[in-house]
């Protein structure tokens, strides 16, 4: 039997779902229900579901950055949006992160058995691929959540930021990212590092400017550590950098 979770914030419309739709016809069982984002979240995590139905337009949540999330997480995962969200470019762009179907509401009782009679098609399809050793591609999500951890960051860079927060606002694990930023050759660490120095040298052009001063504007600690850094991107101090190319 195939595991799915309905996740919608309009009650009716889940408890609508679960009733409506003859789950056990195409070998199916509805495993959890979620009326939030972050409630559907956590149920994913813990289920680990084959086919999830979900609204994207919830409070808190971004609706593409979670796709990606649970796309880039859950690669065999089928996802089916319903929504009253009605635009072309987003469902577009929900479609190259690996949504199934992306369902307008009120969706007819057709369009849902059509979507449940390709899912299971490809569920069994992706079942045979497993036998055979072929993986699934999450790339388009991957790459959307390493994008968008990246974004993150350089708007952040100032703040006391770790792996840990940069994760929850992504919706992944902070392993899973940890992960995928790894992929591109450079760390959390190297990344934040590289951001908040490039963002150094350009406050550097202020002369006015003490280097202990323009380590705390860049988000350091201490000058020691921001010297450290410094050194490591640049190969130089920052005394050197400043009185090499800014005098």
């Amino acid at each position: 039997m195939y595991k799915v979770v309905i996740v919608d914030d309009e009650p009716v419309i889940v408890e609508g779902l679960r009733k409506i739709v003859d789950w056990q016809a195409y070998d199916c069982v509805v495993v959890g229900c979620a009326s939030s984002g972050k409630e559907g979240l956590e149920l994913i995590e813990r289920l680990n579901p084959d086919i999830l139905f979900s609204d994207i337009r919830m409070p808190g949540m971004d609706g593409l950055t979670m796709i990606a999330a649970m796309r880039s997480q859950h690669a065999d995962m089928q996802v089916v949006i319903l929504t009253g969200y009605r635009d072309f470019d987003y469902a577009r762009q929900a479609l190259n992160l690996g949504v199934f179907r992306y369902l307008v509401k009120p969706s007819k009782m057709k369009e849902l058995d059509e979507a449940m009679e390709s899912i299971t098609q490809r569920l069994r399809s992706i079942d045979e691929k497993k036998d055979l050793d072929v993986a699934s591609d999450n790339t388009s999500a991957n790459n959307f959540v390493v994008k968008q951890a990246i974004a993150y960051i350089e708007q952040h860079y100032k703040e006391k930021l770790q792996l840990t927060d940069v994760a929850q606002k992504v919706y992944v694990s902070h392993w899973h990212l940890s992960k995928l930023l790894n992929s591109t050759g450079k760390s959390f660490s190297d990344l934040l590092g590289e951001v908040r120095i490039e963002n150094a040298k350009k406050l550097m052009e202020d002369s006015s400017l003490h280097i202990a001063d323009i380590s705390e504007m860049v988000g350091f600690a201490d000058t020691a550590h921001f010297s450290r850094v410094f050194k490591k991107f640049t190969g130089m101090s920052a005394n050197e950098y400043r009185n090499r190319f800014l005098r």
